[in-house]
């Protein structure tokens, strides 16, 4: 899909999740028909996303952490898919530098530090070593409440 700048200016629009599509069309000058459309084809696609993000801190007991994972493999694309399927992973970058995988993840009273790696990570293969940041404060950091 070719992503015009029709699609990047609703896109940006919809950084406002509750703003509608006649809105966003009457700013545009364009149908809210194809706002709509183009909407669908960009979810549809995969480029686009309409979710309700948090603030984790704003949530009582949750933790943000960045992991990073040093692998004994070089598949990299693999190991990152399996990474993102486990409990309290937000999102798996295959990175350079030191790490080739780097980690967001939520942990809750109940689910901490200790059980994201003994139930979790312990499960797969591969993994040389990690290192985990802990978030005292972030900024603009919103994600999807996964639990």
């Amino acid at each position: 899909m070719k992503i015009d700048e029709l699609n990047i200016s609703i896109i940006r629009h919809l950084q406002e999740g509750r703003k509608s599509y006649k809105v966003i069309a009457e700013d545009l000058g364009v149908s809210e028909n194809t706002i709509r459309s183009r909407v669908s084809k960009l979810e549809e696609e995969g480029v686009l996303d309409i979710v309700g993000l948090v603030d984790p801190e704003a949530i009582p007991l949750h933790r943000v952490v960045m992991v990073g994972v040093k692998l004994s493999t070089m598949d990299l694309v693999k190991k990152g898919e399996a990474f993102s399927r486990i409990r309290g992973v937000v999102s798996v970058s295959v990175v350079t530098g030191r790490f080739d995988l780097i980690l967001v993840v939520l942990l809750k009273e109940g689910f901490g530090l200790l059980e994201f790696y003994t139930e979790e990570v312990s499960r797969l293969d591969g993994v040389q070593s990690v290192e985990t940041f802990v978030v005292y404060k972030s900024y603009n950091l919103k994600i999807p409440y996964i639990f």
